[in-house]
């Protein structure tokens, strides 16, 4: 990583100096203000889950540095070298859909065999009356697979909690998110997903597989773990921010296709959620790995299929498939469907809200040690396992009607009709939807042709008992999906409310538990395009686009009335300086002149600087870019002799490189093409390398001198200081900045040619309103009116 920071020793003086990059906000220290250390884990303790506020977190440079030594590669660069690159991103594309696609089954594999292994030695007790064993045996197999995930999380890798989206989300939006995508996180991720769905926990792996296929992605592409990379140099030109931005781009929508087995939904689950810069190159590169991951699963569903998977039974890689059920309805259907997303947007901002303030809550619990992680995992798990065994007591046994099309009553496997504790030809309907898998119990409360199937209080029992899951489960230290746990809420009222309008409409009720779910979770993730192809291509069913459509935009609509989607929510709980596509509209009353201005003065560095003032400025200053300026030059156009020129915008790491190779020139002078070239290539300065050795700085060389001529980048964005801060930020999230330089509106003699650096914690709302309490005043006048 680039924030790793390198020493420097003074050897006459004795003390090393920090000149490393320690992170912060580009212009928030003065020259003389003490470096800060800081930590460059994610958060010293949030588990990935929700932790204390992240600060100082730098942004990645998407932005192609062109200094001299990119412009000579450039030319350079034979037709060979190009297709090389351009067959190399394309490997890399189809070895991130391969292994996300065989680690998605191995997933699938063990969770259906654990869970599956588990509910049979407990079906054998209660067949046996032997009810309060299988109560002891249920629960303690639970809380040993919960505390393998949990004691995974806790000690190996704390950034492997949680569904990691919102982490990829901010990474493509330009948010370096250290430690997410190593080595430990993926083995852990993969390890205790398997554990905490196996475990019954109300979590789904859909959303660790989107992280697992980013780690996946990003292991690629730098060449595998830090400490056992490969140097190979065709695939150092992807250790840079750029490159990687893409292919992890490839591995999230990878993942969500191997969660739900739908290659068009994965994609543009990345275009719609999580990407932030698109280009028509990466959807065909991210296409092309989700139709790798398609083909991985569907040869897997063959093998499966035929029985050599163990207790994996079919559709175990595809949750439900109603394409056998003939979709009917009316003009007179609209207002049930509309009921159903209304209910969705006001129940999916309700749980964002509600979730909120649990996630609050685990915080401080958090917050107070590794202990206190693992006691509110088990105390979860411990809850959840009496509810899922002890519940399904209390439903009516049902009789088997005659017309059923699956074995009634049975016991193994997946199976639409549990007997659990009912005599020979009953079966009990909470125990169907409680006592199995959360992939299976989808499956049953989606299935079509059974009308008759659920009792009402069975399902307000499930609703109301997935609700508080749902609520207390997400934010314990275990890899966790929010996908699952909002589908299983959301089918459970779409079924009631289809039950309460079957003499209204002839929908089948399995359908209106699809709608359901669809409905929540677009009232509270906020997706519509990518989820409702993900369902069309989940069900098989073409012919509910139309329905399912309205439904989605209707609960968007209302869940965006009342607060933002849980994504977005996390983002904000963890401190990730995001930044949303639509800046505030209180934020054009304001320039990025008046900004700068109510930040410390730019630090500037001349062309040819003296390595004492290199020193000085990397020990003194967290700033991670400095302007590079010419004094008294002789323009062209016949101005004025002496002016001052902006040469460009120079990299902390490349400084830092600099004193590392100890490219110093006895004499103050310009250097030729060829002295940079010996010591300096534009691959290496591309990489984010990730640690520098100690680098002994003596008396003598402090008063000599560096070039920073031919490593500047020559052409970074500038903005002028009349300009508002809402079209800044638009401009900033769109390319993809780092840095934005703010020039003067009239440059005059002893004027400097640049007035400020914009970063991406400027531009946050909340740091603004900071900065300019007025603009509060302004904001809630807005929302008044």
């Amino acid at each position: 990583m680039e924030g790793d920071s390198s020493l420097l020793e003074e050897a006459t003086a004795g003390p090393k100096l920090e000149v490393g990059e320690e992170g912060g906000d580009l212009e928030n220290n003065t020259l003389h203000q003490p470096l800060l250390k800081r930590n460059r884990a994610l958060s010293s303790n949030p588990l990935a889950l929700v932790g204390a506020k992240v600060s100082h977190i730098e942004s990645l440079d998407y932005e192609i540095n062109e200094n001299e030594l990119f412009k000579h590669d450039w030319r350079s660069r034979s037709k060979f070298q190009v297709l090389q690159y351009i067959f190399c991103k394309w490997t890399l594309a189809l070895l991130v859909g391969l292994l996300t696609g065989l680690i998605a089954t191995f997933i699938n594999l063990a969770v259906e065999n654990i869970a599956g292994y588990k509910i049979l030695a407990v079906v054998r007790f209660i067949e046996n009356k032997r009810y309060l064993t299988g109560l002891a045996y249920f629960t303690g197999a639970n809380i040993l697979l919960t505390l393998f995930a949990a004691v995974l999380c806790v000690c190996f890798a704390p950034t492997a909690a949680g569904p990691g989206i919102p982490e990829v989300k901010a990474y493509l939006n330009g948010v370096d998110t250290p430690n997410m995508f190593g080595v430990t996180t993926l083995i852990v991720k993969i390890f205790g997903s398997i554990g905490a769905v196996s475990a019954g926990l109300d979590l789904g792996k859909e959303g660790p597989l989107v992280h697992i296929g980013c780690c996946i992605a990003s292991l690629l592409a730098q060449g595998g773990p830090d400490n056992y990379r490969l140097k190979w140099r065709w695939l150092r030109h992807f250790n840079n921010d750029r490159d990687r931005r893409d292919i992890i781009t490839c591995g999230a929508s990878s993942g969500v296709c191997a969660a739900f087995r739908s290659p068009v939904g994965g994609v543009l689950f990345a275009l719609e959620e999580v990407a932030t810069w698109w280009r028509s190159a990466l959807l065909w590169r991210t296409f092309f790995s989700t139709a790798v991951v398609v083909v991985i699963l569907r040869a897997f569903i063959e093998i499966c299929n035929s029985g050599k998977c163990g207790l994996f039974g079919k559709g175990g890689l595809i949750m439900f498939d109603v394409s056998d059920v003939v979709v009917t309805y009316h003009v007179t259907d609209v207002i049930p469907i509309t009921i159903v997303g209304i209910l969705g947007g006001i129940l999916g901002s309700l749980y964002n809200y509600l979730l909120h303030k649990v996630l609050v809550v685990y915080n401080l619990i958090n917050q107070k040690g590794r202990i206190h992680k693992l006691l509110l995992a088990l105390t979860v798990s411990v809850f959840t396992s009496v509810c899922l065994y002890g519940l399904p007591f209390l439903a009516k046994c049902q009789p088997c009607h005659p017309s059923a099309r699956e074995i009634c009553p049975t016991n193994t496997g997946s199976g639409n009709f549990k007997q659990f504790n009912c005599p020979d030809g009953h079966y009990n309907d909470l125990a169907t939807l409680l006592f199995t898998t959360n992939d299976d119990a989808v499956r049953n409360i989606f299935s079509s042709n059974t009308p008759e199937e659920f009792q009402t209080a069975s399902l307000l029992i499930f609703f109301v008992l997935y609700c508080i899951l749902g609520l207390v489960t997400f934010g314990i230290a275990v890899p966790s999906g929010l996908f699952l746990p909002i589908i299983l809420m959301g089918s459970a009222y779409g079924r009631l409310l289809g039950i309460a309008m079957r003499s209204y409409t002839k929908i089948d009720q399995g359908l209106y538990a699809v709608l359901g779910a669809a409905s929540l979770m677009a009232g509270s993730m906020r997706m519509t395009v990518s989820l409702c192809v993900i369902f069309l291509e989940l069900t098989n069913n073409l012919l509910l686009l139309p329905i399912t459509m309205i439904v989605l935009l209707v609960s968007k609509t209302v869940g965006d009335s009342f607060n933002p989607s849980i994504y977005e929510i996390i983002l904000d709980l963890k401190g990730l300086p995001f930044l949303d596509a639509n800046p505030e509209p209180w934020m054009r009353n304001l320039t990025v002149g008046e900004l700068a201005d109510a930040k410390p003065p730019v630090v500037t560095l001349c062309g040819v600087e003296k390595v004492s003032r290199i020193v000085e400025v990397l020990k003194n200053t967290t700033h991670n870019a400095f302007p590079v300026v010419d004094e008294r030059v002789v323009p062209p156009m016949g101005l004025a002799i002496g002016s001052t020129e902006l040469h460009g915008l120079i990299l902390r790491a490349h400084l830092a490189q600099v004193l590392k190779k100890k490219w110093f020139l006895t004499e103050k002078r310009r250097t030729e093409d060829w002295e940079v070239r010996e010591k300096f290539d534009w691959v290496e300065l591309a990489e984010r390398d990730g640690t520098m050795e100690e680098v002994a700085v003596t008396r003598d060389e402090m008063e000599m001198y560096v070039d920073l001529h031919p490593l500047t980048n020559t052409t970074p964005y500038t903005v002028m200081e009349s300009m508002s801060v809402a079209k800044a930020m638009v401009l900033f999230r769109q390319v993809g900045l780092r840095h934005m330089l703010i020039v003067p509106r009239y440059h005059e003699a002893g004027v400097p040619p640049v007035v400020g650096i914009l970063t991406r914690q400027d531009l946050r709302a909340r740091n603004i309103l900071l900065a300019f309490p007025h603009l509060e005043r302004s904001k809630n006048r807005e929302k008044r009116h």
